[in-house]
């Protein structure tokens, strides 16, 4: 399964957006296979375009109401063979402004990720064995903003139906690497290959975690989940994330992509 997951990702970054028009009628008339569709949510959900600039507004909420705001800029710029950087500035609130963290994500092994605290003048490595760990107190993981690697879980296709308004495919993932979750049920839209619902199961499982697309949006011709909310429903917390501003290939650089800039923003680009 492996080697096939490397060529199904090689075809789809590479091979498939140079296909001619009506491709994706023949394509479509295909029987997939579990990871055909893995492979495609990967491409439609964290692959789209060359790379992307966005601010992303994120809104943490307690069970009792209270909430907390983390407002930022995000590039990102799709590298060889499937590797990608991100680069995140935090705009606020006050105690995490000036704050950036970098990924430098790699196909089949562990990503590098490095985060620089102003307050200490301080770069930290995030180690890949806390990649499950919550990305600056959400409900999301260090791993949710970049991906996941597809090898590191045993997908399963357990059937289709319709979720939230649309036609789905019900794929299974337990994980085989380590994760916040023991396994994973995700609904993935035929229609554009993103998932709009997710449900995470801890080591007894039992369901902790859930995720919802909340809004999926046309972005240059790209389907794009512009809002989404991460929900633990154990403890009654949630985030909720707004992309806004959202544009794709805008020529970021990859020189951004380097301790250099963690503390050197470069300024044109997180305005």
């Amino acid at each position: 399964m492996r080697v096939r997951l490397v060529l199904l990702s090689f075809w789809l970054i590479v091979i498939w957006p140079a296909l001619p028009a009506g491709s994706d009628r023949l394509l479509a008339q295909t029987p997939l296979g579990v990871d055909d569709i893995v492979a495609r949510v990967q491409q439609a959900f964290y692959y789209p375009g060359a790379d992307l600039k966005a601010r992303v507004k994120m809104t943490l909420t307690s069970a009792g109401g209270d909430t907390r705001l983390r407002d930022l800029t995000m590039l990102r710029r799709n590298g060889k063979s499937g590797e990608q950087q991100y680069f995140i500035y935090f705009h606020q609130p006050g105690d995490v402004r000036g704050m950036t963290f970098l990924v430098l994500k790699y196909p089949r092994r562990d990503d590098d990720r490095w985060l620089f605290l102003p307050a200490l003048n301080l770069v930290r490595r995030i180690a890949a064995r806390d990649s499950a760990q919550s990305f600056v107190g959400s409900d999301f993981t260090y791993e949710h903003v970049s991906g996941r690697d597809p090898e590191s879980d045993r997908h399963t296709l357990r059937g289709e139906e319709k979720r939230r308004g649309k036609d789905c495919y019900i794929v299974e993932s337990q994980a085989q690497a380590a994760a916040e979750y023991s396994r994973k049920v995700a609904w993935i839209d035929k229609a554009t290959w993103l998932p709009v619902e997710e449900e995470y199961y801890d080591i007894r499982g039992e369901l902790f975690k859930v995720f919802t697309a909340d809004e999926i949006r046309d972005v240059n011709g790209r389907a794009t989940v512009t809002t989404r909310t991460m929900k633990n429903v154990k403890t009654g917390h949630r985030t909720e994330v707004v992309f806004s501003e959202v544009a794709y290939d805008v020529g970021v650089e990859a020189e951004i992509f380097s301790e250099r800039y963690l503390r050197e923003p470069p300024r044109r680009w997180i305005q």
